[in-house]
């Protein structure tokens, strides 16, 4: 007979399979061969695009001039980066240490590097469209296909799913590679992401297909919000369940939890009477993106997000009452997974962009995003949903700026951050939506 456990790490990696299949660009067999290969002027290194082309042919241009993934490497070799390597005890430099370059860099081994690969390069074309060996002649012949293009190696950066995947991996981590707390200590920044806001902030150098539907070119913002936060939280969950990540000596991983429910004053007095089940003291899982999944499942899957609030209360009480968390984390795991296709095929309709707005702000109003890290989703949140829904015509951008503004600044440095500002910047915007902000 199959244990509850067995049965839902037997479902996890069914759903995790089912989802996808792409090695990452870092772990696939094929050689990387370095940005000359594609920056020149009649290639992807034109100044200017070209006319009646759907490929803009000035992405290395982009990508060398205006991308901070092109400076990812150089960062290694600062004052910063030395001291914290220094203090980790690395024998080797940052930028030359595996623990920082596989992040930092497109750190694939040295029999995988062509001719012209230059590891100082940092995040190149080849880290986030994979290695080029298999596809670099055939995807410019005539009548080549995308579909041709992934056959032969390159990565589907296209698809929401392994988009979210490849991207999470370096700015959330996974079993590979991830930021501990021992890392954050020596000083590393605190990992901070979501992956419409980032998309959004990344300088652009695709187009967007002529053959994509309207419905879904207009949709893609939430769900690539909504697509992020599942895979964050399973990214969280699955690293929390592995035995080699989600211990650090007689420690679990630190940087898994709640990093304000110990790093603050400790005559701050903090009310999280809506957040703590076990009462006060409990050093709490960072749940943020759990909670921005009970929000989206509410839309896409009423049924699961029922079934996901329970689970997520049990799994903070068992780690709150030093029972055996694994069970539980595994089991909220198959619920997020099982959530991912469904997020996937969702159209997003007027109706669910309205709902999550609002629902995000009563949840907040009620004390759900008391720690920082839920508030700071929850407002990155907020913004992508009412972008979206201006971009609709269903709400009237300029009204809702200055309350936008406003929560954003609620937020902007953790040490600052103050839940009766951030509750009462939610109200101010609900009381712009109230009078007229949105059309109706």
């Amino acid at each position: 007979m199959r244990t509850p456990l067995l049965l839902a790490t037997i479902l996890s990696l069914t759903c995790s399979a089912a989802v996808w299949g792409a090695p990452l660009p870092q772990n696939t067999p094929d050689k990387s061969l370095g940005v000359a290969t594609c920056a020149s002027s009649l290639c992807h290194g034109a100044v200017e695009p070209w006319k009646d082309s759907h490929v803009l042919q000035t992405e290395y241009f982009t990508w060398s001039r205006m991308d901070k993934h092109a400076r990812a490497y150089s960062v290694l070799t600062n004052t910063r980066s030395q001291e914290i390597a220094r203090k980790l005890g690395l024998k080797e430099p940052a930028h030359r240490s595996a623990l920082c370059l596989d992040c930092h860099a497109h750190n694939v081994p040295q029999q995988r590097r062509g001719e012209h690969f230059v590891l100082s390069d940092g995040i190149t074309c080849e880290g986030c469209h994979g290695p080029a060996e298999g596809w670099i002649k055939s995807h410019v012949e005539q009548g080549a296909t995308h579909a041709d293009n992934l056959a032969r190696g390159m990565y589907p950066i296209s698809d929401d799913v392994e988009r979210a995947r490849l991207c999470l991996s370096c700015h959330f981590g996974n079993r590979q590679k991830f930021v501990t707390h021992k890392m954050m200590a020596a000083g590393h920044p605190r990992m901070s992401f979501e992956l419409d806001t980032f998309m959004q902030i990344q300088p652009p150098h695709f187009r967007a297909g002529s053959d994509v539907p309207p419905e879904r070119k207009m949709s893609n913002g939430v769900r690539i919000w909504a697509i992020g936060q599942a895979l964050a939280a399973n990214s969280l969950l699955e690293i929390l369940n592995d035995p080699t990540r989600g211990r650090d000596g007689l420690f679990p991983e630190l940087v898994l939890f709640d990093c304000h429910a110990c790093h603050h004053y400790m005559g701050d007095k903090r009310d999280s009477s809506a957040r703590v089940l076990a009462g006060p003291g409990i050093v709490r899982l960072n749940d943020a993106s759990l909670l921005m999944l009970r929000q989206i499942a509410r839309r896409v899957d009423p049924d699961t997000e029922a079934q996901l609030a329970k689970q997520i209360a049990l799994l903070h009480r068992a780690i709150a009452s030093g029972d055996d968390a694994l069970p539980q984390s595994r089991a909220t795991q198959v619920l997020v997974m099982g959530l991912v296709p469904k997020i996937r095929a969702h159209p997003f309709s007027e109706r669910d962009l309205r709902g999550m707005l609002n629902g995000l702000i009563e949840d907040g109003l009620a004390g759900q995003y008391t720690d920082y890290q839920g508030a700071e989703q929850a407002v990155m949140a907020l913004q992508s949903v009412a972008d979206m829904m201006a971009r609709r015509g269903m709400l009237r951008a300029a009204t809702v700026e200055p309350a936008m503004s406003d929560l954003l600044s609620t937020v902007a440095y953790d040490e600052k951050y103050r839940p009766a500002a951030f509750q009462q910047g939610l109200r101010e915007l609900k009381s712009r939506l109230e009078t007229g902000a949105t059309k109706k």
